[in-house]
């Protein structure tokens, strides 16, 4: 059986069929027993009946039939080591006997699949197609024959006997079926007719949505998924940390960087671990493939949220930072990356990094107060106040900093976008979240997906987020 991207139950046929079983003298599937729903009151013509007792007399039967038992536990025996199989060459040996062991189940039913043939073929009112179906599934959950059931399904759908609820859980089945079919196509128009139904269970709008991502309909796909995620907090439930991944992953591969931002934040917003920080932060510098100064930000707000994983971070940071231009920022982030032990000091760029920012330390430190002063001055560009603001916030003098970005955002040519994202840095660093927020939240163009992390790490910190609540799906 194949399995989807999202967790949900291989058929979920029990919960479909609960509320459109009781015709009359054919009886309900038995995992379809747990919740009785009201008897439909059916006429079934006389042709048909005359075939539809006994063949459902015959499907009860096969259930205590010793042969067929046996070939029911060959079949769960060989899905349970395809299910345990790991890697694409086990699987695919894993797989030859599952198929082997339902092939030979199917070969016991053939006289009641003769039997089911005949009463399609005098099935002729919609009631009668109704009860053919419905004993098709029936008969194909005793095989474990999926493509029967999806007929049985399909046949109950058409019989235009369901209505409402009913009808979307039958949608989803028949959906659920197609997709492991690979038929994404029918998959898609069931799904989407379940979904429309309000149907809401087993992950069905997500399910939707993969159906496009699968059959590589990305922006369907991706904006259903987003729209999945979305019902879901609004009906007070907290959407699975997979289906996030499922996103950022495609927008990643697609370079989506928009949807990507909005995927990694959702993600670190439900569910922020320092991992889910990193992944973030690199889905965002992968995608966007940011230049030095824009990549120093975003390294940034990875110090900030302590989300290093590798070396490769600190030394993308230190390469962003430079040392020659921000020594005591490049130092800090040597410091930390060496007692981490991701970076080695005696590393020939580590230590050519170390060895610049401390030849240029004590006389860039010394430099900051000709630089505030030149920056408020009536007379200063934008140039000079932003080249001010930045050497503070190097040296974490956020509220120096914050004071300087202000200036040099009232100042003509100034890069807004940049402006702004240190000056919400700043804002953040001294516990002025709101203030951060509105700053980012100004911030268009390509430094857009990371303000959109850097404002949720303000959200984050003015208030501290409860542990996430536990997967609903």
């Amino acid at each position: 059986m194949v399995r989807t991207k999202f967790a949900r139950p291989a058929l979920a046929l029990a919960a479909a069929l609960s509320a459109v079983t009781g015709a009359g003298m054919v009886s309900a599937p038995a995992f379809a027993q747990a919740k009785p729903p009201e008897p439909l009151k059916l006429k079934l013509s006389k042709p048909f009946q005359a075939l539809a007792a006994p063949l459902s007399k015959a499907i009860e039967a096969l259930k205590a039939r010793a042969d067929v038992v046996a070939g029911r536990q060959a079949v769960d025996t060989a899905r349970t080591a395809y299910d345990n199989a790991r890697g694409t060459a086990a699987k695919a040996q894993a797989k030859a006997p599952l198929d082997a062991a339902i092939a030979a189940l199917g070969g016991l039913l053939s006289a009641e699949k003769q039997q089911l043939e005949a009463a399609y073929a005098a099935a002729v009112s919609p009631d009668d197609k109704y009860v053919a179906g419905q004993m098709a599934i029936q008969l194909g959950a005793v095989g474990y024959d999926n493509p029967l059931q999806r007929r049985g399904l399909q046949t109950m759908i058409e019989s235009g006997k369901v209505a409402g609820a009913d009808l979307a859980r039958l949608n989803f089945s028949l959906g659920s079926l197609a997709y492991d079919a690979r038929d994404f196509a029918a998959s898609r128009t069931a799904l989407t007719a379940a979904v429309n139904g309000g149907y809401r269970e087993n992950n069905a709008a997500a399910l939707l949505a993969d159906a496009y991502l699968v059959d590589n309909q990305i922006p369907q796909g991706v904006q259903l998924l987003r729209k999945a995620i979305t019902d879901e907090i609004t009906a007070g439930r907290n959407p699975p940390a997979n289906w996030y991944r499922r996103g950022l992953g495609v927008s990643y591969s697609n370079k989506l960087v928009d949807d990507a931002a909005w995927f990694s934040t959702g993600l670190v917003e439900r569910y922020p671990t320092k991992e889910n920080w990193a992944g973030a932060i690199s889905i965002v510098r992968e995608v966007a493939r940011y230049p030095a100064q824009e990549t120093l930000d975003l390294m940034r707000l990875m110090h900030r949220t302590g989300s290093f994983l590798e070396g490769r971070d600190y030394v993308e940071y230190i390469e962003a930072a430079d040392g020659r231009r921000s020594p005591g920022e490049v130092l800090k982030i040597v410091k930390l990356g060496v007692g981490a032990g991701k970076l080695q000091a005696n590393d020939v760029f580590v230590a050519e990094q170390q060895r610049a920012a401390e030849g240029r330390l004590a006389a860039d430190r010394a430099s900051l107060p000709s630089l505030e002063r030149d920056a408020r001055a009536g007379s200063a560009t934008a140039v000079t106040a932003m080249a001010a603001a930045d050497a503070y916030l190097s040296y974490d003098q956020a509220a120096k900093a914050a004071e300087l970005y202000q200036i040099a955002l009232g100042k003509p040519g100034v890069d807004t976008a940049r402006a702004l994202t240190r000056l919400g840095i700043a804002q953040s660093d001294l516990g002025q979240f709101a203030e951060a927020q509105a700053s980012f939240g100004k911030i268009t163009g390509p430094r857009k997906p990371m303000a959109q992390l850097w404002s949720l790490y303000a959200r984050t910190k003015a208030a501290p987020a409860a542990p996430a609540a536990p997967a609903t799906k």
